[in-house]
């Protein structure tokens, strides 16, 4: 089964959001042509669905999540660091013209 999850192609409207044509265009090429497309369209297999008791909620079987901005937690431990030293430095000089 070909799931397509088309929810960020749209055009917002006042009372009524709209498809364009190119969103058109996409999903008719998308079906037609049985493409997949990562965080778009997918073949999901019957067993997959039976294995969901046969929740077809799209977003069960498409993410559109983004994977997040990957943190090189080693640089940031070390600049944690150095502002402490920088912290405790103008802490010392402050409480010596105390």
């Amino acid at each position: 089964m070909l799931l397509i999850n088309a929810t960020e192609h749209f055009e917002k409207g006042k009372r009524q959001n709209r498809l364009r044509p190119e969103d058109i265009d996409k999903i008719i090429d998308t079906y037609q042509f049985r493409r997949e497309e990562e965080r778009y369209a997918r073949r999901v297999p019957m067993t997959e669905i039976a294995d969901n008791d046969y929740n077809l909620n799209i977003s069960r079987y498409i993410s559109t999540a983004t994977p997040g901005e990957e943190i090189d937690l080693q640089a940031v431990h070390q600049q944690l660091a150095t502002l402490e030293d920088q912290i405790a430095e103008a802490t010392q000089r402050h409480n010596a013209f105390l």
